[in-house]
């Protein structure tokens, strides 16, 4: 089978508004929920809101269970039509091929915030085959310990981004989709040079090794016009660096639509152009070196060339990808 697209007709009205709200809106809410209680808020109110950050760090990150989950189906059907999304596949029946083994989608650029993951919702159906059916997005870690974000992300489908969490879904033949780059490619976004577009992947090699502990499969993604989604301000420094990857983020200034301080992003068309999977062999543990230098190098070739194939018709004809 060969090039196949899914499209969505773009809708920024009140409905899909909310949808993303729900989801990318919890941001802004703890940050304002934060000044809020350290400036404002009387001694009562100081005790509700802190009632409920524990409450929502105590109960399950699942919490309510279905009625959760079907807020965050709303969420992601909803995102679909806020961002116009389109998902193109180079190969859809390469990837519905995939029955007796769990792939792995690593997604690129991070930017911001790497949202285009919702596109791997379940309640999607964009991914084909048993890989469809079993989806999981993997995030920072950080996220799972700020109260209410934990909840709003699990019930988009997604889970912290651990060795262990990513080990134990591949064992189990459940595929996932992370962004290899992380949160090293936000402190290396530079405003200055707009036309670079930097992905931290040279030494992110540990996917690549857990990969060829069972021969899973490994497809590239890129998503055209997430790096248009806000507009931000980054503080320097070799501190800054260090902090962010020592809480798993960065914590730094940005502006989304209407351009509001952490709030959602603006309504900028994506689309995730996914590419043919590259064939891993399995090692078991005792995994070569020379295996994961080989693949790895693979694995930069293939999303460059993903990145090629498709920046010219998406309009990025004049942007430069700069692999670091």
């Amino acid at each position: 089978m060969g090039k196949t697209t899914y499209s969505n007709v773009q809708d920024t009205s009140l409905i899909p508004t909310i949808a993303v709200t729900l989801w990318i809106g919890w941001n802004g809410f703890c940050v304002y929920l934060l000044l809020y209680l350290v400036m404002f808020a009387t001694k009562p109110q100081g005790i509700a809101i802190i009632g409920l950050c524990m409450a929502s760090l105590l109960l399950p990150r699942n919490f309510p269970g279905r009625w959760g989950t079907m807020v965050g189906n709303f969420s992601a059907t909803g995102a679909a039509k806020y961002f116009g999304l389109r998902v193109t596949f180079e190969d859809e029946g390469a990837i519905r091929n995939i029955t007796d083994i769990a792939p792995i989608f690593a997604s690129e650029p991070h930017d911001i915030l790497p949202y285009n993951l919702f596109a791997f919702n379940q309640c999607l159906n964009y991914i084909p085959g048993e890989a469809g059916k079993t989806m999981k997005g993997l995030t920072t870690g950080a996220v799972y310990k700020i109260p209410f974000m934990r909840q709003a992300y699990t019930w988009n489908r997604t889970d912290p981004v651990d060795k262990k969490s990513f080990r134990y879904r591949l064992k189990n033949r459940q595929a996932v989709v992370f962004v290899p780059g992380g949160v090293q490619e936000v402190i290396m976004l530079d405003q200055n040079r707009p036309k670079d577009l930097v992905l931290y992947l040279q030494s992110r090699k540990g996917f690549i090794k857990l990969a060829l502990e069972n021969g899973n499969p490994i497809i590239p993604v890129f998503c055209f016009g997430l790096d248009k989604s806000y507009g931000y301000w980054i503080p320097g420094g070799e501190m800054f660096k260090q902090m962010s990857r020592a809480i798993g983020f960065a914590p730094l200034v940005f502006w989304g639509r209407f351009g509001i301080p952490f709030g959602i992003p603006r309504a900028i068309k994506l689309h995730n152009v996914i590419g043919k999977p590259i064939e891993i062999p399995c090692e078991g543990l005792e995994v070569k070196n020379e295996s994961v230098e080989k693949y790895h190098a693979l694995f930069l070739t293939e999303m460059e060339a993903l990145f090629e194939r498709h920046k010219k018709a998406e309009g990025y004809g004049d942007r430069k990808l700069k692999i670091l």
